[in-house]
């Protein structure tokens, strides 16, 4: 049993943080931690003794600062909604809780794309740890992983399908709908980002890569470095032409270092025969392979995953703060 009781505070407030906010206190007895105040646009809530689920918020203080100065926490956990052209303001909220000696988890894949090394940086600066597994798969163990069980591993590149909107659209065109219809089938889901054309044009996967690329890779890159080519991209009527020859199509991200050690990074639409490795992770399900020295290519499947899966990740990296200190 961890005896840790620390602070925790949500920045940003939607799907995942109410299913972050009932797995915590489904699993109180064993793993104490509180939720003391949640802050977003709309509103903020603080209560020292902590917060339950479905709690309402109130009138919003002046800026994430002021909230984090009142809370004073020991973690805060930044899960508002994906900027992939900047990663604001989700940098600069991951920025001032570094800044007060705060632990920080991240969902937000923005700011590991735009900004990883510097904030990496100044959380070592700080003596403070930076945390973000649900980033990428869901909350599937792919930086843990990494980290904790491959020692002495380069990272040569990866294959990953890691847009679960895209393959939804994708299925319901295949049937003979819109991609709208399938946009909307998405949303239904509970899977696609608040703008659902960052999934279809791919900025969500190339926001994924350069996350990849930056920690596994030392990349330090930026979703704009991508060579990125979307759903919208494709010739009219090419998803349903392609469905009707016996394949399909799947936008795939890919990391490769070339012989002179230049790392290309692209993502785009491919037309693959249903039985291909990458064509098999069906419905929302994700996959990704990591291209090794030693270990080869190693795979990782996530399996439908949802919001739930996705609030796993924000509770493991809490779980291994909670150890570190």
């Amino acid at each position: 049993m961890l005896t840790s009781r620390l602070r925790t505070v949500l920045i940003g407030y939607g799907s995942v943080g109410k299913a972050f906010s009932r797995l915590l206190a489904s699993k109180r007895a064993v793993y104490p931690f509180r939720i003391v105040g949640i802050h977003t646009r709309r509103g903020t809530v603080y209560n020292p003794r902590g917060l339950e689920p479905n709690c309402v918020l109130e009138s919003p203080t002046a800026s994430p600062g002021e909230f984090l100065d009142r809370t004073k926490p020991d973690v805060a956990i930044e899960i508002t909604t994906l900027n992939p052209e900047n990663g604001e303001p989700a940098i600069s909220h991951i920025r001032a809780a570094l800044e007060r000696r705060v632990h920080v988890i991240t969902a937000n894949k923005g700011p590991i794309a735009h900004a990883y090394a510097d904030l990496c940086d100044q959380a070592k600066r700080m003596q403070v740890e930076l945390r973000f597994e649900s980033t990428v798969m869901d909350g599937s163990p792919v930086f843990n992983l990494v980290r904790s069980n491959l020692p002495g591993v380069k990272m040569l590149g990866f294959t990953g399908i890691v847009n679960s909107t895209s393959k939804v659209v994708v299925a319901a065109m295949e049937r003979g709908l819109s991609m709208e219809e399938g946009i909307e089938e998405a949303r239904t889901l509970g899977i696609a980002e608040a703008d659902a054309f960052y999934d279809i044009d791919g900025w969500d996967s190339a926001a994924k890569a350069a996350a990849l690329a930056n920690v596994l890779m030392d990349a330090r890159v930026t979703p704009l470095q991508v060579k990125r080519t979307g759903l919208r991209d494709l010739p009219a009527g090419a998803i349903a032409e392609t469905a009707r020859a016996g394949n399909t199509t799947v936008l795939v991200s890919r990391a490769e270092r070339s012989l002179t050690g230049e790392l290309n990074l692209t993502v785009a639409p491919e037309t693959l025969c249903r039985t291909d490795l990458l064509a098999t992770a069906k419905g929302t399900s994700n996959l990704l392979l990591l291209h090794t020295d030693l270990m080869g290519t190693l795979g990782i499947v996530s399996i439908n995953p949802g919001v739930e899966q996705t609030a796993y990740g924000l509770f493991s990296d809490l779980i291994d703060i909670a150890k570190s200190v």
